[in-house]
C-alpha cells in the first residue's frame, strides 16, 4: 500500500512548525496560517488547523539499515521514547526495527526499517533518509467495521494481528494500524488511545472524521 500524503490535525501550527523545521530539519513544501506540509520522502506530511485534536500515531519508512544512526540522530535533536529501557524495538515477524519520538502535539512518531523493503543507506542519516511515510493509525471500538468500511473502497489484505484489538492492514510499504481502544494503549508509551482525525491520500483516499471514513476523489 502506497501512502502519499496525510493530513493531521493541530491546534498549534507554529509549534508543529518549530519541531518538523527546527528540530527534524524537514523541507516545509507549503506553509500557511491555517496549514503546512513537509517533504518525508516520496509522501508529504501535513498539519492543518484545528482548535481541538487528540494525539496520533504516524511512521515513517527509513533505510533497513540505517535503524540506529537514525536513533542517534533523534537523540540529538528531541527525546527518543524507550520500552522497558530499550530504545529499538525489534518486530522480528515484520522483519523490521523501529524507534519512536514525541512531536509537538505529542504524536507517537516512528523510524521503523524494514528488511522487506530491501532499501540500504550508505551515508549518514538526515531528513533525506525518509523513504515514505510508513504508518497512519486508526483508533476505534469496532476494527471490524473499519476493515469492512476501507474494503468498500477498495480491497486490502490483513497484513497481521485480528479484529479483536489490534490488526494491520496493508502491504509493508504501507499500513494502517487499527486499534481497539477500549482493550490496547498506545504502544510504546501505554498512554490512552482516543480516536484522532486524519486524512490519507494514496492507494485509498479518504477522511477520517469523528470516527467515520468518507470516500475522497
Amino acid at each position: 500500500m502506497i501512502i502519499k500524503e496525510v493530513t493531521l490535525f493541530t491546534s498549534n501550527i507554529q509549534k508543529q512548525r518549530q519541531f518538523y523545521k527546527t528540530t527534524l530539519g524537514l523541507e516545509i513544501i507549503e506553509d500557511t496560517p491555517e496549514k503546512i506540509a513537509f517533504k518525508t520522502g516520496s509522501s508529504i506530511l501535513k498539519f492543518q488547523y484545528k482548535t481541538k485534536m487528540q494525539p496520533s500515531h504516524l511512521a515513517f519508512n527509513i533505510p533497513y539499515n540505517a535503524i540506529y544512526d537514525a536513533l542517534k540522530w533523534l537523540k540529538g535533536r528531541t527525546e527518543a521514547i524507550p520500552y522497558k529501557d530499550e530504545y529499538v524495538t525489534d518486530f522480528s515477524r515484520w522483519k523490521a526495527k523501529a524507534v519512536y519520538f514525541h512531536d509537538a502535539d505529542r504524536n507517537i512518531m516512528e523510524f521503523i526499517a524494514r528488511e522487506d523493503i530491501e532499501k540500504e543507506s550508505d551515508v549518514a542519516f538526515s531528513p533525506r533518509s525518509i523513504l515514505s511515510i510508513s504508518e497512519m493509525a486508526i483508533v476505534t471500538d469496532d476494527i471490524e467495521n473499519v476493515y469492512e468500511t476501507i474494503g468498500k473502497l477498495r480491497p486490502i489484505p490483513i497484513y497481521d494481528g485480528s479484529f479483536e484489538r489490534f490488526c494491520a492492514l496493508g502491504s509493508h510499504e504501507g499500513l494502517f494500524i487499527l486499534i481497539d481502544k477500549t482493550k490496547k494503549k498506545w504502544y510504546p508509551t501505554n498512554a490512552i488511545a482516543e480516536t484522532s482525525d486524519f486524512i490519507i491520500k494514496g492507494d485509498y483516499n479518504f477522511s477520517f472524521l469523528n470516527g467515520k471514513i468518507e470516500e475522497m476523489s
